[in-house]
């Protein structure tokens, strides 16, 4: 962390920490830097010093069911990465850091919380031009005891959200508009990625992930902007987020949570693509 993020003022600070910090850190011995990208490709091309790789789909999800890995899973991934219980993981990726915040996520669902994310991801370091590699750094393996994954805490469910709508509990789309009326099926320049319908849950509102990221650098905004985005939801509420597959709902899910200090708020991760499907669930537009 630096003065810049203190300053901002966020419920958790230690959550988030800067360029300058990762740089201070690349050799310290309890830090592990983490990438996780869409493009598999940026990582080979150069990444920061010492950054092990964490890939969404070959190390995070089960290949055969829409799920993630279990502990037996994670504690292998841990140990490969040479990461204890006690090592301080960072994450930073590309898209303004959708899948640094969705690995936290999940490694979270295994009780790693000392973990950080890099304010303003990848492009930042790059646009600083800071130092990149293409050498894959070697680490001696860990002994490493996951806990069993916690899908309580910090997911929600399909069934759980078709409540969660019914009881008009606060649901959050952080899609674009225009999948949220139900104008597209996916985000521009993407490729349909299996919803039938388009629309949103009912009673969802509608508060894209993108405003509460700076344009300029992909920064976060200050706590006192972030609460503007979602303080109306209060700090009380049992809040659910979703989006298409669960990436961007985790960057709005780390916001509330670590930025803003909202306890009760979960990801749903099936989200657009299994709602969308879903036979006999109902859907706004």
């Amino acid at each position: 962390m630096n003065r810049a993020i203190e300053e901002r003022g966020y419920a958790i600070a230690d959550a988030l920490v800067s360029t300058e910090w990762v740089a201070r850190h690349l050799s310290d011995p309890g830090v592990r830097v983490i990438e996780s990208n869409e493009d598999p490709l940026l990582y080979p091309s150069g990444h920061i010093p010492g950054a092990v790789e964490v890939d969404w789909t070959r190390d995070l999800n089960d290949p055969l069911t829409r799920d993630y890995i279990d502990s037996e899973e994670f504690a292998s991934l841990m140990s490969r990465i040479g990461v204890t219980p006690d090592t301080t993981v960072v994450f930073y990726g590309d898209r303004n850091n959708w899948w640094a915040a969705y690995a936290f996520w999940v490694f979270s669902l295994f009780g790693h919380e000392n973990a950080r994310i890099m304010d303003g991801g990848r492009i930042k370091w790059v646009n600083e031009g800071r130092e990149l590699t293409t050498e894959v750094p070697v680490y001696p393996a860990t002994t490493y005891v996951a806990n069993p994954r916690d899908d309580v805490s910090n997911r929600a469910f399909r069934d759980e959200v078709l409540m969660h709508s019914k009881m008009r509990n606060v649901l959050i789309d952080v899609r674009s508009p225009e999948e949220f009326s139900g104008e597209r099926l996916h985000m521009p320049d993407f490729p349909n990625e299996g919803a039938l319908r388009g629309g949103h849950i009912p009673g969802a509102v509608n508060v894209p992930w993108a405003k509460a990221v700076n344009p300029e650098d992909g920064t976060f905004k200050s706590y006192d902007e972030l609460m503007e985005l979602y303080g109306q939801y209060g700090p009380d509420e049992d809040v659910i987020v979703y989006c298409r597959i669960g990436e961007r709902s985790s960057h709005t899910w780390f916001v509330m949570k670590y930025l803003l200090g909202f306890p009760n708020v979960r990801n749903y991760d099936g989200s657009w693509t299994e709602w969308g499907n879903g036979v006999g669930l109902p859907i706004e537009k």
